[in-house]
């Protein structure tokens, strides 16, 4: 970095830090009286449960109001609840503020003693735009042909390494969407993303539908309905800003599910991985690509193909034993979307052709039961999943949906025993992405296709999970109940939906406070009082570890960062750092977060970890 670079970057720090400051969350030298309200920035629909929290170093106020914003109308009146056994930094003093009885829409402020919150509203429509800006991130990532760059990227990937073809042979693997901050792309956190995008779609959807039987337009979607959530159509294929007849959401769904296609070339084929972490060689723009694989300097980059064996071409080796984990997902996508398509003429020939594809690598799957991890070259670093019988329990699900065909229920039912419980949930520490997809997605698709004793099971393993975060919780005065591990936020994304598909399954209510508050979290109920989505509420990560924003100076909205980990974790990772002083130091606790560029565990907006926030925000837009 030259000397004008390092001025440039100190110049935006100090500013980014003297507005937040400005907006009453940087505190470097606190006060003993002083107190802080967390909310989330966004809102809240009027059945919510509605519980922020306050802090200080000292005891704290006994009574709150919610007054409406801009004017000096008191809304709500209500008593904070002490948060007792537990505290976070040097906060000592928390309590709850809950005005979950305030329903009337408005936008409103929070304020006990002389302290008060950001605003936020209260209304039907509080999460209605989320799905949409989230997307943006997901365009801003896309491999091939970038919309946000508007430019063509890595147009000679790839070449191959593993499997039946010489190693070093071409094949067409472009599209999809770079996975993280770097360039490369996984079928690992893609075949995820794709899937639970479309499972979003169905949600948000078939309310859609209900909701405009219910109107005056029968059969027609609302104004409302277009313009946001699942069926906003606001670009078109590419991503380009001229709408095209079709949701948004699937769009960006189709983009991830042809590249999937490229990945499956024969019947006996899957590939998993273009790239690796030769990608880490510095700050540049996906078009203008450096990095030589062994075939010239921004040529084409590796493919590695899935034989569910250990790979690595250099010092590091992966420890796979099958296949199932992807191929399960990969089911589990390509049937959703035969689901979605196969009633459209148009579209039709692409929908049994995703079929056939998700047929075909279910049954290398069940073949190779095992895991295909993600691979590393000259970094110890990489996706050291587990688990697969999840995965494969949602894929035989989706293809009985899709097919009626009873060996996939067969299947699906007896994955479901074999995946159970198994979860990150209730743990300290996991291995990087070790318990993938982070919330099961199998045991909601089975349940109404399952008898009466079975469904009890299946609603038993989302209940004994959540439990366990439950009592993870109660360690934290904001009952966050995930390890701060690398990607918490992921984990706190999976759990709140995890509640929410189980009220759904079940009707049971219990966890609708608790799902509430790992969902706030997200979105500013947290101690350093940030939405953790770019671009998203009133304070926000402004410098993510995210090239393509630093380089091009450019925000981008919608990217859900890394979030929290526990210090030990920053401070054992190569190459991450952060600027000093550090202006969060005096709201850092149990874990850290940082708002810099140099931290990657904490700052980096993630791929897939937004598509599951998509989903997410689908179900708390279609939440009774």
């Amino acid at each position: 970095m030259n000397r004008s670079e390092k001025a440039s970057r100190a110049l935006t720090r100090s500013l980014c830090s003297a507005v937040l400051l400005s907006l009453g969350v940087v505190a470097l030298n606190i006060q003993a009286d002083e107190v802080f309200i967390r909310a989330s920035q966004i809102g809240y629909r009027p059945q919510d449960a509605k519980v922020a929290i306050a802090f200080a170093k000292s005891a704290l106020p006994e009574t709150f109001a919610v007054f409406v914003a801009d004017m000096d109308l008191v809304a709500f009146r209500g008593k904070a609840k002490p948060i007792t056994g537990v505290k976070w930094g040097a906060f000592e003093n928390h309590a709850e503020v809950d005005f979950s009885p305030l329903k009337v829409p408005g936008r409103y402020i929070i304020r006990l003693g002389d302290a008060k919150s950001l605003p936020f509203v209260v209304g039907a429509d509080a999460y209605a735009e989320l799905p949409g800006q989230l997307l943006e991130f997901m365009r801003e990532q896309r491999c091939g042909y970038n919309p946000w760059l508007d430019a063509v990227c890595h147009p000679f990937d790839g070449r191959t390494a593993y499997g039946p073809l010489t190693n070093g042979t071409y094949l067409d693997t472009r599209g999809g969407w770079h996975d993280a901050a770097d360039l490369l792309k996984y079928l690992l956190t893609s075949g995820n993303a794709t899937a639970q995008m479309l499972l979003a779609y169905q949600a948000g959807s078939l309310e859609s539908k209900v909701q405009s039987l219910k109107s005056k337009d029968s059969g027609r979607a609302s104004r409302a309905d277009q313009e946001s959530g699942v069926l906003a159509d606001k670009v078109n294929a590419l991503g380009q800003p001229y709408p095209n007849g079709v949701p948004d959401l699937l769009d960006e769904a189709r983009w991830g599910l042809d590249w999937m296609l490229k990945l499956h070339p024969a019947p006996d084929q899957l590939y998993h991985q273009v790239a690796d972490d030769r990608d880490h060689t510095g700050r540049r723009l996906p078009q203008n690509e450096i990095v030589d694989y062994g075939w010239g300097k921004g040529g084409p980059r590796v493919v590695y193909f899935a034989d569910g064996q250990p790979q690595g071409l250099q010092k590091y080796k992966s420890e796979s034993t099958g296949v199932a984990n992807l191929a399960g997902r990969y089911a589990a996508a390509m049937a959703l979307a035969y689901q979605i398509w196969k009633d459209d003429p148009r579209q039709a020939p692409f929908a049994e052709r995703c079929l056939q594809a998700g047929k075909e690598v279910y049954d290398l799957g069940r073949a190779k039961e095992g895991v295909q991890q993600g691979n590393s070259y000259s970094a110890p670093y990489r996706y050291e999943e587990t688990t697969w019988a999840d995965d494969m329990e949602w894929g035989a699900a989706e293809l009985f949906r899709a097919t009626g065909r009873p060996q996939y229920l067969d299947d699906a039912k007896r994955y479901a025993g074999l995946a159970a419980d198994e979860s990150w949930m209730g743990k300290e520490q996991t291995g990087h992405y070790q318990y993938y997809p982070f919330m099961n997605a199998g045991h909601f698709r089975l349940y109404d296709l399952a008898d009466r004793g079975l469904k009890k099971t299946l609603a038993g393993y989302y209940r004994e999970g959540i439990e366990r975060c439950i009592s993870a919780g109660e360690r934290n005065p904001y009952r966050i109940g995930v390890p701060f591990i690398w990607c918490s936020n992921n984990l706190t994304t999976a759990l709140a939906t995890q509640c929410l598909l189980y009220e759904l399954m079940t009707g049971d209510t219990r966890y609708r406070e608790f799902a509430s508050k790992q969902r706030d979290w997200l979105l500013g109920r947290n101690p350093w009082g940030y939405c953790m989505f770019t671009e998203i509420g009133s304070v926000f990560p402004k410098d993510p570890h995210l090239m393509t924003m630093q380089l091009t100076k450019r925000p981008v909205r919608g990217g859900l960062v890394d979030g929290p980990v526990y210090e030990r974790i920053f401070k054992s990772l190569k190459g991450v750092t952060i600027s000093e002083p550090d202006p969060l130091a005096a709201f850092q606790g149990q874990a850290v977060y940082h708002d810099d560029v140099q931290d990657y565990s904490s700052n980096e907006p993630t791929m897939d970890g937004t598509a599951s926030a998509i989903l997410l925000w689908a179900l708390c837009n279609s939440a009774r």
